[in-house]
C-alpha cells in the first residue's frame, strides 16, 4: 500500500541520494514511471485492487504506456501472467467519472459544482499530463531574443511564451541548471502563469513593495526585474528555510533592491512598521496547491476537506493582514495556485464585503495595460487546458483614495 507522509519529489530524491549509482537516465524513468502511478493511481487501484507498488507498476505499463503482456511478463512472477494477462484485457467502461478522470470524491464534487461537464472533463485529462518547463529570461542580464539564441547554441529548443513578455517555453525537459547562463541568474525556471501574476502587479521603479508570502522567491525576483532593480521589495517569509535557499537565487540575479526577511506572521513587527506604505504588495497566499498537480500529482491523495477548510480561515486572516500595508490607492494582487472556487473567488468577496475601502479592479483590463491580450475575466483564471500553464486564480484589490 502506498503511503503519502511526503511529497513525492523529497521521496524520490531521497530515494536517488541513497542510490548515487543511477545514471540520469536510469533517474528519469524512475521518476517518470512513479508520477505515470500517482496521475492514475485511483484508475490503476480501481483496476488491481489491493495490488502492491510493483503491481501498479506492472499495470501501468500494460495500461498507460500500452506495453504488452510479453513485454512486461519478465518483471512479473511466474503466477502473475494469468494476472497481467487479465488487466491487459481489463475493461473500464464502467468507471464512475471521479475513478475515470482519476479525482478522490471529495474533489471531483466540488469541481463539478465550477465547472460544465466537458470543461471538467478537458481539465481533468489535462492535469494528467507532464507540465512544460517554462524559462523567465531576466532582462536585466539579456533579451528574450538573446536568451533563445543563447538556448539554440547549446542546443536547446524553446518558443516565446504566448502572454508573459519574458517567458520561454521549452522543448523537453533538457538539465538547464548546467547552463553557465542559467547559473549566472540570466534565466529562471518558472511557470507563465507565475510570470503573470507578477505582471498584474506591475511595480513602478520607485515603489515600494511587498512580496508578503515569498516562498521560493520566483515572483519576488520577477517583481526586482521589472521595477529595474530600483525601489524597495520586501520579501517577507515565515520560513527560514525557504528564505534561506532564495539568497543564492537572489545573488544570481543582480537585483539589489531586495531585501529577504523572515516574519511571524501578520503581527510581526517588520509587517507592521509597513502599515500603510506600501504601494504593492503580492500574496501569493498558502493554498491546496491543486492548479498545480501536472507537477505534484500527490498532492489529490496528500489533501483532504479539513485541509482546505483550515487553508480558506488561514487565507482569509492573512489577506486582511497584508492589505493594511498597502497605502490610499495603492494595490494588492491576491493569488494562489488552486482550482477550488473556496480558495480563490469566495476569499476575495469575503474580504471585499469586509472591507468598503477596497474594490476590485478588472484583471484583463491590468494585463492589456501591459500589453498583455488574455482576457479571463475580472479575476484572472488559469488552466492547463487552455492555457498550458498551471491552475491559477489571481484577483487585483485596490485600496481607494479618500
Amino acid at each position: 500500500m502506498l503511503a503519502f507522509t511526503q511529497p513525492a519529489d523529497l521521496t524520490l530524491s531521497t530515494f536517488f541520494r541513497a542510490n548515487r549509482q543511477l545514471g540520469q537516465r536510469d533517474r528519469g524513468a524512475i521518476a517518470d514511471a512513479v508520477y505515470d502511478i500517482l496521475r492514475h493511481l485511483r484508475w490503476l487501484q480501481k483496476l488491481c485492487p489491493g495490488g502492491t507498488p510493483r503491481q501498479l507498476l506492472l499495470a501501468a505499463l500494460l495500461k498507460l504506456r500500452g506495453l504488452s503482456v510479453n513485454m512486461v511478463a519478465p518483471l512479473a512472477e511466474t503466477h502473475e501472467i494469468e494476472w497481467l494477462k487479465n488487466i491487459r484485457a481489463a475493461d473500464t467502461a464502467e468507471l464512475s467519472r471521479a475513478e475515470r478522470l482519476d479525482l478522490p470524491d471529495w474533489m471531483h464534487d466540488r469541481l463539478q459544482t465550477q465547472y460544465p461537464a466537458e470543461d471538467l472533463e478537458s481539465l481533468a485529462r489535462a492535469l494528467q499530463t507532464g507540465a512544460s518547463l517554462d524559462l523567465r529570461v531576466n532582462t536585466l542580464k539579456m533579451s528574450r531574443a538573446q536568451a533563445l539564441e543563447t538556448l539554440h547554441a547549446h542546443g536547446i529548443e524553446g518558443v516565446p511564451t504566448p502572454y508573459a513578455p519574458a517567458g520561454i517555453r521549452l522543448t523537453g525537459n533538457p538539465a538547464i541548471n548546467l547552463l553557465p547562463e542559467f547559473r549566472e541568474g540570466a534565466m529562471e525556471a518558472q511557470d507563465e502563469g507565475s510570470q503573470l501574476i507578477a505582471q498584474l502587479v506591475a511595480p513602478r521603479r520607485q515603489d515600494l513593495v511587498v512580496d508578503f508570502c515569498a516562498g521560493a522567491g520566483g515572483k519576488t525576483l520577477a517583481l526586482g526585474a521589472a521595477m529595474d532593480s530600483r525601489g524597495r521589495l520586501y520579501a517577507f517569509d515565515v520560513s527560514d528555510r525557504r528564505l534561506f535557499n532564495f539568497r543564492p537565487r537572489l545573488k544570481r540575479s543582480g537585483l539589489s533592491n531586495v531585501f529577504p526577511q523572515r516574519i511571524t506572521g501578520t503581527r510581526d513587527p517588520h509587517v507592521k512598521r509597513l502599515a500603510g506604505k506600501a504601494d504593492r504588495v503580492l500574496l501569493d497566499v498558502p493554498c491546496s496547491g491543486l492548479g498545480t498537480l501536472r507537477r505534484n500529482p500527490d498532492l489529490k491523495w496528500r489533501t483532504s476537506e479539513t485541509d482546505i477548510a483550515e487553508m480558506v480561515a488561514k487565507q482569509a486572516e492573512i489577506l486582511h493582514g497584508a492589505a493594511a500595508l498597502l497605502k490610499p490607492g495603492g494595490r494588492l494582487v491576491y493569488a494562489t495556485c488552486s482550482l477550488l472556487r473556496e480558495e480563490n473567488e469566495d476569499v476575495v468577496n469575503g474580504f471585499l464585503q469586509a472591507h468598503s475601502e477596497f474594490q476590485l479592479v478588472n484583471a484583463a483590463e491590468v494585463l492589456s495595460q501591459a500589453r498583455i491580450g488574455l482576457d479571463t475575466g475580472e479575476f484572472l483564471r488559469l488552466r492547463p487546458d487552455l492555457h498550458a500553464t498551471d491552475g491559477f486564480f489571481a484577483a487585483v484589490l485596490q485600496r481607494a483614495v479618500p
